[in-house]
């Protein structure tokens, strides 16, 4: 009668038994004591720099993620284009000379490239008191339909360079170039009505809708 091997499985898992003797030597070692549809498995952690390797990624991106939160995209692989896009096209516009007119600012307001340089120059210089969103924190909201000192789009120029409320409103005439002035400017003008959520309540007076004359 042949010998029947022994079982290694845990009592009522109907496994097949399994006999250690008779592995070849180049198998042997430790089985754990569970199988599933007669496989057994071999007890081999995973090699410590695999290990090493997994915790790490999960470290990693942890501390990415806090990263893009905290600075809301800004060193992100897009940022960082769009970065390199705005510095261009600065190079580009350097000997330009834009109007401070209301064409010029509708124009500018619907042209992307000049968007993104408008965006850059007000996430620059102005959200310590506009928000990064322009959403208002100790200044006014830019995003809704209300608007301090602008009855047309032109104002808004005037504003950001001459300044008002005695300085709340910093002059900017002295900071920034004629044509970053006219750039933000039109940046501002393209965010009227988002209505970004949480924003800073209304202030001073709805305008009549932009236009060009």
């Amino acid at each position: 009668m042949n010998e029947q091997p022994k079982n290694l499985s845990n009592a009522g898992d109907g496994a097949d038994a399994v006999d250690r003797a008779r592995l070849p030597a180049d198998l042997s070692g430790p089985l754990r004591d569970h199988a599933y549809d007669g496989i057994h498995e071999y007890d081999n952690p995973m090699p410590g720099w695999w290990k090493a390797l997994f915790i790490g990624t999960i470290v990693f991106a942890a501390l990415y993620f806090t990263i893009d939160i905290t600075t809301s995209g800004q060193m992100s692989p897009v940022a960082s284009y769009d970065q390199s896009v705005v510095e261009d096209a600065k190079l580009r516009f350097g000997s330009m000379v834009l109007k401070p007119d209301a064409a010029t600012l509708l124009k500018l307001s619907k042209d992307p490239l000049f968007q993104k340089m408008g965006e850059s120059i007000f996430q620059t210089n102005c959200v310590s008191c506009h928000g990064r969103h322009a959403e208002g924190m100790a200044c006014p909201n830019q995003t809704d339909n209300y608007y301090l000192d602008v009855k047309k789009i032109e104002d808004i120029v005037d504003v950001i360079a001459k300044g008002r409320n005695n300085g709340a409103m910093p002059a900017w005439g002295n900071r920034l170039q004629p044509n970053e002035i006219i750039v933000v400017a039109s940046y501002i003008a393209s965010l009227r009505g988002t209505n970004y959520p949480g924003g800073r309540k209304p202030e001073g007076t709805i305008p009549p809708p932009w236009t060009d004359h």
